[in-house]
This record gives structure tokens, C-alpha cells and sequence, in this order.
């Protein structure tokens, strides 16, 4: 067997995780996992829609932590082809979200109401 095809050790550019890099993502993870936790069990804020709309917040920015910390992506990591990837699929489920959103509000309000004579029936 060959040295020459070992590919093993072959550097494809992409930065690879020191043991700092993982512990400061872990810490972030576990902060950005304990806080709305704790929001949701204690409940401080009155309003639910504003705590909702604060785990979703921190629901995307642990997105983002575990992608640069764990996955390692950045516009280095093979020559940008990951984070052209990761935009990419992002506007298709942004278009596919919206999409759908929008056919379900417009389907909702241009249906015609249901009669109560119609509503007993079997």
C-alpha cells in the first residue's frame, strides 16, 4: 500500500476544531439553552407571544453557534461551497415557508362560512 494515497492526513482547507473552540461552543450552547428555559418555566414575562418570540431567537443563534463551532463552517471551509449551500437551502425554506403561509391565510379568508344547519349534520 502506498503513502502517496493516503488521504487520511489531507488538508481540504477547512479549520478544524481545537479543544478551546469546543469547550467555548459548549458553554454557549448550554447558556443559550438555559435561559429560555428558564423563561418558560418561570415565567417573568407576561405576555407568552414575547417569550415565544425569545426562544425563537435563541433557537436561531444556537443554530448559528453550533455551525461555526461545531460544524466548523465559514466562507473558507471548501472554498465557500458550505455556506453557499447552507444560503441557498435557507432562501428555499424561507420561499417554501412563506409560500405556504401566505396560500393558508389566503384560503382561510376566501372560504365561505359554514352554515349552522350544515355544521349538524353527520
Amino acid at each position: 500500500m502506498s503513502a502517496a494515497h493516503d488521504t487520511h492526513g489531507a488538508d481540504d482547507g477547512a479549520a478544524h476544531g481545537t479543544m478551546r473552540d469546543y469547550a467555548i461552543g459548549f458553554a454557549l450552547s448550554v447558556v443559550l439553552t438555559a435561559i429560555p428555559f428558564w423563561l418558560v418555566i418561570t415565567q417573568p414575562l407576561a405576555d407568552k407571544g414575547l417569550t415565544g418570540g425569545i426562544v425563537v431567537i435563541f433557537a436561531a443563534v444556537q443554530i448559528v453557534v453550533h455551525m461555526i463551532f461545531f460544524l466548523h463552517m465559514n466562507a473558507k471551509s471548501e472554498g465557500g461551497w458550505n455556506l453557499l449551500a447552507l444560503l441557498f437551502t435557507a432562501v428555499l425554506v424561507l420561499i417554501v415557508l412563506s409560500g405556504s403561509l401566505w396560500v393558508m391565510h389566503h384560503l382561510n379568508t376566501n372560504m365561505m362560512p359554514m352554515s349552522h344547519s350544515m355544521a349538524d349534520m353527520p
